[in-house]
């Protein structure tokens, strides 16, 4: 059983539908004991950093989610269920994030003929072999919608990097049996799915 995280963050339903096209068993939900239970879980999210942040501590999700990582359940955060891994970001000043992950998430700094939010399709470069690329070609596209971006402490957590204007950031990372993906795999056609299996395979 997959659990889908619930936390009104929305880009819920892409998720679950991806997930069961896959084959997949899916449950959204906020209940502790659920998620608790989980054979892997997927923190999905759109929106801001710090109303994010309010809906988890107000929900009680922040002590359910380092315990489920703390027992080596694999966890998936996408888009901005990636950024509340990490420490903090420009976007909320103030508020801290989970921490599962050092580093930062900072803003794109604007520059010509650059559009922000980051929104479209982007190429990927694949590094440091993670796991959910397992049989990925090289370079693959997938879709963005975000205006602030990760920045990891550990180099050797980033799995895949993208550029956006003179901006080369970390768009996916992998720390043991925790994953995050900047992109958003739900909406990446074919290779989305292929990602998004290389979870379930796990």
């Amino acid at each position: 059983m997959i659990v889908i995280i619930d936390y009104d963050a929305g880009n819920i339903r892409s998720v679950e539908k991806a997930l069961q096209y896959l084959g997949a068993e899916v449950c959204i939900s906020r209940d502790p004991e659920l998620i608790l239970q989980a054979d892997k879980v997927v923190l999905p999210g759109v929106g801001a950093f710090g109303t994010a942040m309010e809906r988890i501590r107000s929900y009680h999700l922040e002590e359910v989610i380092h315990a489920v990582v703390g027992r080596g359940t694999p966890f998936l955060g996408i888009c901005l269920g990636l950024q509340v891994l990490f420490e903090d970001s420009e976007e909320s000043p103030g508020v801290p994030g989970l921490g599962l992950l050092g580093g930062h998430i900072l803003k794109f700094r604007e520059e010509e003929n650059i559009k922000i939010p980051h929104m479209g399709w982007n190429s990927l470069e694949l590094q440091n072999n993670g796991r959910l690329f397992r049989n990925v070609r090289e370079e693959p596209y997938v879709y963005f919608v975000h205006s602030y971006y990760v920045k990891a402490d550990d180099p050797s957590v980033v799995t895949a990097k993208t550029q956006y204007g003179t901006t080369t950031f970390d768009a996916s990372a992998e720390c043991g049996n925790l994953f995050g993906c900047q992109f958003h795999p739900e909406k990446s056609s074919s290779t989305g799915l292929a990602i998004l299996k290389n979870f379930i395979d796990l």
